[in-house]
């Protein structure tokens, strides 16, 4: 087996235990005010860094392509409170405009 599978594997296997012994932490613990509000912002941050990320980077350099005008059109539909099927189709539609128009 290939040195790489090796990482993989132990990777997975250490994904499996982190979120056996998240069945570990007490309830109480769970319940905290303080607890939650913490999860909460650190599941947004991390998906706005996410969505940064796969927006702007291509392989390891930074691009400003059709992706971050499909970005800006979903988060002005976003601000506008249209529903989640109007917002996938303003990013798609200013990405395929964007590239139509020879940006990206």
């Amino acid at each position: 087996m290939n040195e790489l599978w090796w990482w993989v594997l132990a990777g997975c296997a250490a994904a499996y235990a982190i979120k056996l012994l998240g069945y570990l932490v007490p309830e109480k613990i769970l319940e905290n005010e303080k607890v939650t509000r913490a999860a909460g912002t650190l599941t947004i941050g991390l998906l706005a860094s996410l969505t940064i990320v796969n927006t702007v980077a291509s392989g390891t350099s930074v691009e400003f392509d059709a992706r971050l005008a499909a970005l800006a059109a979903a988060g002005v539909a976003l601000l506008l409170r249209a529903p989640f099927l109007v917002v996938v189709i303003a990013g798609a539609g200013a990405a395929a405009l964007t590239r139509y128009l020879g940006w990206g």
